[in-house]
């Protein structure tokens, strides 16, 4: 598949954080291709997460743009960002469900908060379509409690959720974080289906490389709060950039040390 890469769904433009005296990003340049997976690696700590976070509006910059599907988000009102965030679905790393609801009404919390002209019987069918399309036993793990479940199920039920609204945009922090090889191969093919089968423009920040490259049409490295790589699957792992290739014959032990 070919992506158009001069009009990309998501769009970042110079964007600098800073939390106190620490900066956490300082000029990040990144563009998202319009139903493609892009990847975004770097160290621990280094600020992947809180790039996915300016991109559904939840960090403001301290200064540069991001542009979601023509909105700036820094500069949209309150119902812009609202359009915006119905069009995006989270996964967050650890699944973050409500304690206090089986996996039915966190499912369906989207649904009930958005789709006030939706009945309940067609929150229902729908609820149940999305948790079958993550793989999951939609009638019998509807009806527990989120401890009930496995990390994969959470991980699948949190993605059924994610995509309940239909949106547009996916952003998936560290989706195989503390899942065995097995289930996090799973949970990759299921990422791929549903870019193939929904169209979805992807976003996954993560340090499983070995699942990158199974899930990923491109990757950015971020380093020092530049993204100092990006390119297509293939072109990353031909790079000649000395980092980028100290990350990809790194032992995967442990952070890698970069030299100066």
């Amino acid at each position: 598949m070919k992506f158009d890469e001069k009009n990309p769904l998501i769009e970042i433009k110079h964007l600098q954080k800073v939390f106190g005296t620490k900066e956490v990003l300082k000029d990040v340049n990144l563009i998202f291709p319009k139903g493609s997976t892009t990847v975004i690696l770097g160290l621990s700590g280094g600020g992947k997460s809180t790039i996915i976070k300016h991109i559904v509006g939840l960090m403001k910059p301290t200064s540069g743009d991001i542009i979601v599907d023509g909105v700036s988000v820094p500069n949209a009102s309150e119902e812009e960002l609202r359009e915006v965030r119905k069009n995006i679905g989270y996964l967050f790393q650890d699944g973050a469900m409500f304690d206090s609801m089986n996996i039915f009404d966190n499912v369906a919390f989207p649904l009930r908060e958005h789709r006030k002209d939706m009945s309940e019987k067609e929150i229902h069918d729908k609820v149940l379509k999305m948790l079958s399309m993550t793989g999951l036993d939609a009638k019998r793990v509807a009806k527990l409690a989120p401890n009930e479940l496995s990390g994969g199920m959470r991980k699948r039920a949190g993605l059924a959720r994610a995509i309940i609204m239909e949106p547009k945009i996916i952003l998936y922090d560290e989706p195989t974080s503390g899942l065995d090889p097995i289930t996090s191969d799973l949970i990759t093919q299921l990422i791929l289906k549903l870019q193939r089968e929904l169209g979805v423009t992807s976003v996954l920040i993560t340090h499983d490389m070995k699942e990158s490259f199974k899930s990923a049409d491109y990757l950015a490295f971020l380093f020092e709060g530049e993204i100092i790589e990006w390119a297509d699957n293939e072109t990353f792992k031909n790079t000649t950039n000395p980092y980028v290739r100290q990350l990809l014959e790194g032992s995967g032990e442990g952070p890698i040390q970069f030299n100066d």
